[in-house]
């Protein structure tokens, strides 16, 4: 998990610098939101001329949720990652982003990963037992 941590981050700070269009530099860079959630998932090749290698499942569902709960340059992860990311990697910075509604999941408690600076903010959840 660390290293996917890690790869989420790496991804963002990429984002930010790379032009929007390499003619026009004024137009900006990317700015990406980052979803991150951890558990069990299904992959498949699908497909039979144009073939795609695809995942499903409840995990993915809920990583795209944190994505589309998260802000540009940010990765929003679930307390679930949290807790194994802390579990792993003791240092990793974390912000503490509260408990909010989540469609089609209810109530999460959320967090920022790397928080801005890189420091952490909020106090990360208790590893799972």
């Amino acid at each position: 998990v660390p290293g996917l941590a890690c790869c989420a981050r790496d991804a963002v700070q990429a984002a930010r610098e790379t032009l929007v269009d390499e003619d026009e530099p004024g137009r900006g860079h990317l700015d990406i939101r980052v979803g991150f959630h951890t558990g069990p998932v299904v992959a498949n090749v699908v497909g039979t001329r144009n073939k795609k290698f695809c995942l499903f499942g409840d995990t993915v569902n809920t990583a795209s949720r944190m994505e589309s709960n998260s802000l540009p340059g940010r990765i929003h992860a679930s307390e679930r990652s949290v807790q194994l990311l802390r579990q792993q990697d003791p240092s990793l910075a974390v912000e503490d982003r509260g408990v909010m509604e989540i469609k089609g999941k209810g109530k999460m408690h959320t967090f920022w990963l790397n928080g801005e600076a890189g420091r952490a903010s909020g106090k990360a959840p208790e590893p799972p037992p």
